[in-house]
């Protein structure tokens, strides 16, 4: 599709994803493999280009091969362009490619980027963040939340078990999913609490387990269920890899017992268990409002190496 001097399509193949790579972002070192992987397409993955020139471009990611795209993770522009033209540029690109990628009338993927962790602080990080955001929002698109990216590194102590809890692996997904529909009693998190707002617990935590645990390919018997002295769950917590990096993919302290520090015994869990796979980090992300959780992974000695905007259209 031509605009004035401008082409804007999709790549053609594998064979111009070093072309599509000219813009720079943390997840350029990944695209060749979600491509050889499915998780990407090349129709999924725009470019606006003029004459050789790579002056925007955007992609979506799905979690499943054969499924419809799930996340816009890739909304780049060229940041030493003019403003506003390359605003309009981001926005025409976008429009273009939701236009033609997008089923007519369905509601579009959440918007994902990673971010530096005090981009508000530096001036050059929070015009490109902005920008984006700017994008993103003539588009129609709003802001949802802005979560932070954890990271633990080998060498870090783990602590060794204290006794309050005992762990054994989950049963199956009926127990998890049961344990999951508890825990999002009083969740912090946004994304949980905007699917509350439109469906039942259960049918949340079904469809979190189904469209996040169930698709890593990471031994489940690494799952965890924490039970006290007396026998009954108090939480549970789920390391997993997730085809990049090993992550604490979920972690919740059932109603009935929170305020006793059992988050701390359920992190120090998960975190042994990956570690002793001889990883090189295991990393975690949670909303920035989530201050509890995050404090908890602070004290086993996470740190916050990157931060994440989502947004998403109503």
């Amino acid at each position: 599709m031509t605009h004035n001097d401008l082409i804007m399509r999709p790549i053609a193949g594998r064979e111009e994803i070093d072309l599509f790579r000219r813009l720079p972002y943390v997840l350029n070192g990944e695209l060749a493999d979600d491509l050889d992987s499915g998780h990407r397409r090349p129709e999924w993955m725009w470019m606006a280009l003029r004459g050789d020139r790579l002056v925007a471009r955007l992609a979506w990611w799905a979690p499943r091969e054969d499924g419809p795209p799930f996340m816009l993770d890739v909304l780049d522009l060229d940041d030493a362009a003019r403003e506003p033209e390359r605003l309009d540029i981001g926005l025409r690109l976008l429009q273009t490619a939701m236009a033609t990628v997008l089923p007519a009338g369905t509601h579009p993927p959440e918007y994902s980027r990673f971010v530096p962790s005090r981009w508000r602080d530096d001036g050059s990080a929070r015009r490109v963040v902005e920008d984006r955001v700017a994008v993103l929002e003539r588009a129609g698109a709003r802001p949802l939340v802005e979560r932070l990216r954890l990271e633990w590194c080998p060498g870090t102590p783990v602590p060794e078990p204290g006794g309050r809890l005992s762990f054994r692996p989950a049963d199956d997904r009926e127990e998890l999913v049961e344990l999951m529909t508890l825990v999002l009693a009083g969740t912090l998190d946004a994304h949980s609490r905007a699917d509350l707002a439109r469906m039942p617990a259960a049918r949340v935590a079904a469809g979190q387990y189904d469209g996040e645990l169930a698709l890593y390919r990471s031994p489940r018997d690494w799952w965890r269920i924490a039970m006290t002295s007396g026998g009954r769950p108090a939480g549970f917590v789920v390391p997993a890899h997730n085809g990049h990096n090993p992550i604490i993919a979920y972690i919740g302290v059932l109603p009935a017992h929170r305020g006793n520090g059992y988050v701390d015994d359920l992190l120090a869990e998960g975190t042994r268990i990956l570690a002793r796979q001889g990883v090189p980090r295991i990393r975690a992300s949670m909303d920035v409002g989530n201050v509890p959780m995050a404090r908890a992974f602070q004290r086993a000695g996470y740190v916050d190496f990157q931060h994440e905007i989502n947004m998403t259209w109503s």
